[in-house]
């Protein structure tokens, strides 16, 4: 076990683990002033994952899992930081032993951006309300299984291309037109607060174009006999993480991660809630599963909607 500090000697300070994107950073420097409202003092270590290292290779042809994680877990296991700030849909439903998902954090809109180049949208679509108002044969970027499964599914005429990269990098590349569009988290582009002017922007409703599981929400990791897992348990926002925690419940039981195209995204409160479910055999499934349910509790949907997942899934 890492050697905790002795805080008899002095006041320790919580150190921080992250990626160096600039989401990540905006991520890490957010907690850490909510830590410090907390009294808490920190630092912030920057750590390069292997996500961030190979950039120019499909995910899809990756192998493993934790691209953007793995690095982190490892440092907090040997005791280099005492926090890891994550994206939470990139953290696996399963991790190392010693480690635990302490807090989860301000869920920002957990919905899809579609970015495209205001010369390839069509405006009879756009008029139309088409969710994806977009030219015929359309050049859109994403590396993601879900994504490009949902996109063949509501324009089947779509020509996907592998898009990689921090936020700015993949809207810049759009500017630069090797895409007419691209799909991103609507999270990453609010807390960016990048400005898109010169693009058209349509949020996609969950009820065609599904987010990941736990998209827009924050994990804090930990080690689970840490000094600092009480103080960092106390930023965790019980109610939006009551919908993530059955989002990422059923990720779990369907065994899946990064690569599987599974999309779930529950929204709601009080005794009203909603799921929005997508899951596809491959990116290339014709037939993909979708499902729509209402309920008065998130983990009811979750139970509601499982025997269904699993059917297509073949478990």
């Amino acid at each position: 076990m890492p050697q905790q500090p002795a805080s008899h000697d002095f006041a320790p300070k919580c150190r921080i683990g992250t990626r160096g994107s600039d989401l990540a950073l905006w991520q890490a420097h957010t907690i850490q002033r909510m830590l410090g409202e907390l009294g808490t003092e920190t630092e912030i270590e920057i750590i390069k994952t292997r996500g961030d290292r190979i950039d120019d290779v499909p995910l899809a042809q990756l192998e493993g899992k934790g691209f953007f994680t793995k690095e982190l877990e490892d440092a907090l296991l040997a005791g280099r930081v005492d926090l890891a700030v994550h994206s939470l849909k990139d953290l696996a439903t399963e991790m190392p032993d010693g480690l635990v998902l302490a807090a989860m954090v301000g869920r920002e809109d957990a919905r899809e951006m579609l970015l495209v180049r205001k010369e390839a949208v069509d405006e009879a679509r756009r008029a139309a309300g088409d969710p994806l108002p977009l030219k015929d044969g359309p050049r859109v970027g994403t590396s993601a299984a879900r994504r490009q499964a949902q996109l063949r599914l509501v324009r089947p005429d779509v020509q996907i291309v592998d898009l990689r990269g921090n936020v700015p990098t993949r809207v810049n590349r759009l500017r630069e037109g090797r895409y007419d569009a691209i799909l991103l988290a609507c999270a990453g582009l609010k807390r960016l607060e990048l400005d898109l002017s010169d693009l058209y922007t349509c949020p996609l409703d969950p009820a065609v174009f599904v987010p990941a599981p736990a998209q827009g929400m924050l994990g804090l990791q930990c080690r689970d006999e840490d000094i600092w897992k009480r103080t960092i348990a106390q930023l965790d926002c019980a109610e939006a993480a009551r919908a993530v925690r059955a989002e990422r419940n059923l990720l779990c039981r369907l065994e899946g991660g990064c690569q599987l195209p599974f999309g779930v995204n529950i929204t709601g409160g009080g005794s009203a809630w909603k799921l929005e479910a997508f899951l596809a055999l491959d990116a290339a499934d014709a037939a993909p599963l979708r499902l729509s349910l209402t309920g008065s509790d998130p983990d009811a949907l979750a139970e509601t909607a499982w025997p269904k997942l699993a059917s297509h899934r073949g478990l």
